[in-house]
């Protein structure tokens, strides 16, 4: 995984290092945690067992921190306070066993907050996992990582609590392929999704384009209008914010199975599968809804598939009624259009 980070020219730099922690975390906690089990196979009792014990508590904690980080790289600060929190109870608890203790014949046993690591844990899983439903513009494909990520995240922290102490082993080995997953993951964000929407992008399009070719029924073109005229104005992180705005109300408006595309500058693309037409001017009309609550505006236009029809030929069929519907606009604003912008 080192190696692989070391050569990777996708992600910043940020994001590679977050991933080189988890990973440096996951490998002492692998150590740690044989070196407990194997002082715990010991018939006298040793001092360095609960000091490792704390210190796999810990580590569990923290990784789950790190692993949330790198998924969600702007989260605040505090969100390591319960991890912290938890660190302390641990290490206290070696001389006052309030979490866990050793007895002297070298038997684990939980204390009064015996449970409080799980807890922690548990409300760090909730929350990465309610962050990647409500933050992912994922597509089916997508989801289906981020639900086997999340159910054997799950998995590998209840199972410890009704099994054995040497399955303690199995959040590592879980912890370490879903760290290589979510690596995957980015990479197959940053490939697939446009960096500024976060929507697909062009080259997803092509893909899905001939992936789903004898599934696509209709097509859908947008064009912000005004963009030029935003730029000149107000600069072009003005015209990156309404270009996020749009992005946003595609989005939101899509049902399953309309995919959503930025393929360049102001122009989007929606490809509808298995859609009826009624279905697509639905959409339309939520996509005319959501931006009304905007100040922006685009223009629209579709095309429905027939037995002679190819994807291009989709395409431009709905870009010829998208321009049409510009120039409308142009008219009854009587703005200076200039540009196809």
């Amino acid at each position: 995984m080192g190696i692989v980070l070391y050569s990777d020219v996708h992600l910043e730099q940020k994001m590679i290092r977050r991933i080189a922690i988890a990973n440096v975390l996951m490998f002492l906690y692998s150590i740690s945690c044989y070196a407990e089990t194997y002082l715990g196979n010991q018939t006298e009792y040793t001092l360095l067992r609960p000091i490792l014990s704390a210190f796999n508590y810990s580590l569990i904690t923290f990784i789950l921190v790190t692993v949330i980080m790198i998924m969600f790289p702007n989260q605040k600060r505090y969100l390591f306070f319960p991890a912290v929190m938890n660190t302390v109870l641990c290490f206290i608890s070696v001389p006052t066993k309030i979490v866990f203790f050793i007895s002297e014949d070298n038997h684990f046993f939980r204390g009064t907050l015996g449970y409080l690591p799980y807890f922690i844990n548990a409300l760090y899983l909730l929350y990465f996992i309610i962050s990647l439903f409500r933050n992912s513009r994922s597509q089916k494909e997508e989801f289906r990582l981020i639900l086997y990520i999340s159910l054997t995240s799950i998995m590998c922290l209840i199972l410890p609590l009704f099994a054995s102490d040497s399955t303690s082993h199995w959040f590592n080995m879980t912890i370490a392929v879903n760290v290589m997953l979510y690596y995957v993951f980015l990479l197959q964000k940053s490939t697939k999704h446009d960096p500024l929407t976060n929507l697909l992008n062009r080259q997803s399009y092509y893909t899905d384009a001939e992936r789903y070719s004898n599934d696509i029924t209709a097509v859908v073109a947008m064009d912000m209008n005004g963009l030029k005229e935003i730029n000149d104005r107000e600069g072009h992180i003005a015209g990156d914010t309404a270009l996020q705005v749009l992005a946003d109300c595609f989005w939101k408006a899509a049902h399953h199975g309309q995919r959503v595309y930025r393929i360049g500058g102001d122009e989007y693309m929606i490809l509808c599968i298995d859609t009826t037409e009624d279905e697509v001017l639905s959409l339309i009309e939520r996509i005319r809804q959501e931006l009304a609550k905007t100040p922006y505006t685009c223009s629209i236009g579709y095309a429905m598939k027939t037995e002679d029809s190819t994807i291009d030929k989709l395409y431009q069929l709905a870009d010829a009624m998208l321009y049409k519907d510009k120039k409308q606009f142009y008219e009854r604003t009587g703005k200076d259009r200039r540009k196809r912008k």
